[in-house]
């Protein structure tokens, strides 16, 4: 029962978090905080609550993008703008997307209820070992009900992400070779698509698969072995175990109520301009 439920929770607190990734408002708030660029703005935004950390320490943290792909936007970012400067940035996305994508949800007390619930999930977190949710939370709590609530959602989100990259170490999967792994799961994108968002060269994919293959992750198709299946199960099973605590201890009503609500504001996310299906970041449709 908890994998279950922290995957549903996973589904539901995800687009409301990655709304900032997909909204045609971030380029002009990137713009006058003097990123330059989108993944320029994507890199430093994400990592600026740990400070203006080197292109090593963000490729780590982040675990699947190429390193190359990062140097590009850090350190540059830190010179052209600031991390306190790259996070007013990624409020002003996310609160101009929530209000429009909203409308007048963003007043109400569904809203209201929903924020003040899931920060309370959001401080029971624990930081130990988890470095995007532990700089995260250490950000000061925006007092407008929507913006309170994708904060949660970005707490939720980043403590997530670090538990399923430790997941993925435990289970021997380099970056690359996560991505790779992932897409074998099937139903989700294709390759060039993916290796276009990372930043990864053919060639260095193609390695990626031979490696795998070698190891008896993959078969000559490039599909997966028994042994494959069972590697990449192992990893998700184990990224919903270490984020299904805070989701146990929650009453089941109160939980219900919660996940109704987010899953109803999670879908009015999906439009043109906001967050399609399927999506090179593996954003999954609310359960």
């Amino acid at each position: 029962m908890s994998v279950s439920v922290a995957r549903r929770a996973w589904t539901l607190f995800e687009p409301i978090h990655a709304i900032v990734y997909f909204a045609p408002e971030a380029p002009e708030h990137y713009k006058a905080a003097g990123l330059r660029g989108g993944w320029m703005g994507y890199f430093a935004s994400r990592s600026a609550p740990m400070g203006a950390v080197t292109p090593a320490v963000v490729t780590a943290v982040f675990h699947s993008f190429q390193p190359a792909m990062v140097a590009r936007a850090i350190p540059d970012a830190w010179h052209f703008s600031s991390p306190e400067l790259a996070l007013t940035a990624r409020t002003a996305i996310a609160d101009a997307a929530l209000r429009r994508l909203w409308g007048d949800e963003v007043a109400s007390a569904d809203v209201a209820a929903a924020a003040s619930a899931a920060m309370a999930v959001a401080h029971q977190l624990r930081g130990g070992g988890r470095p995007l949710y532990a700089a995260t939370a250490r950000l000061d709590e925006p007092e407008v009900a929507h913006l309170k609530l994708w904060h949660a959602c970005t707490l939720l989100r980043e403590h997530r992400f670090d538990g399923h990259v430790a997941a993925l170490t435990v289970h021997g999967l380099d970056g690359l070779e996560s991505l790779v792994t992932a897409l074998a799961v099937g139903g989700w994108i294709d390759a060039p698509t993916m290796r276009r968002f990372r930043g990864w060269t053919e060639e260095e994919w193609d390695a990626g698969v031979d490696r795998l293959r070698a190891r008896g992750i993959l078969d000559a198709a490039g599909a997966f072995t028994e042994k494959g299946r069972a590697l990449r199960t192992g990893a998700e099973e184990m990224t919903d175990r270490l984020a299904s605590d805070v989701w146990e201890a929650m009453d089941e009503p109160s939980r219900e109520h919660l996940f109704d609500t987010l899953r109803r504001l999670a879908t009015l996310l999906e439009s043109p301009d906001g967050i399609l299906y399927p999506n090179p970041i593996g954003v999954s449709r609310p359960l």
